[in-house]
């Protein structure tokens, strides 16, 4: 994404790569907020209430959950069930022996593999973003500009409370 941005800046040294690779980081992560999805694959570790309820996972989409657990030790099967729905939520019930109590859930969660596996419009926006705030650095760059908000719009997932 560096010789993106690189190019949409028309900049051909490398004087700036460390100003563009944090500006990459941070567009990256307000698309994440944006969208409500991570982009790249990655672990997580959640802290959740196990009081026998379904309890949604934070992050998204879910790949794949791999562990229920409280202080390091797995949850004997029974305990807890586990659960990824067509839209990607990742699910998880838990109910310890003693009583309601907090659990650890490991899980992956991500759109892709690596950028590379993220679609165009997401990128495009990425870039387009990080170019604003390379331009504006004396300025502020309150919220993404509408052609970025366009480009991320079809990928946002809403939750109804």
């Amino acid at each position: 994404m560096l010789a993106d941005l690189k190019a949409w800046l028309r900049i051909g040294s490398d004087d700036e790569d460390g100003v563009l690779e944090r500006l990459i980081a941070s567009a990256t992560g307000l698309c994440e907020q944006f969208i409500g999805q991570w982009l790249v694959v990655r672990e997580a570790a959640e802290t959740i209430v196990a009081d026998g309820n379904w309890q949604r996972l934070a992050a998204r989409p879910v790949l794949a959950i791999s562990a229920v657990e409280v202080e390091g030790v797995a949850l004997a099967p029974g305990a807890c069930a586990i659960d990824i729905d067509a839209s990607g939520d990742g699910w998880v019930r838990a109910r310890l022996v003693d009583g309601p109590g907090q659990v650890t859930v490991r899980y992956q969660a991500g759109m892709a593999a690596d950028m590379d596996g993220v679609p165009d419009a997401i990128r495009q926006g990425i870039v387009r973003l990080a170019a604003e705030h390379f331009v504006a650095r004396d300025g502020e760059v309150a919220t993404p500009p509408a052609v970025v908000s366009a480009l991320w719009r079809p990928f946002k997932r809403m939750r109804l409370a």
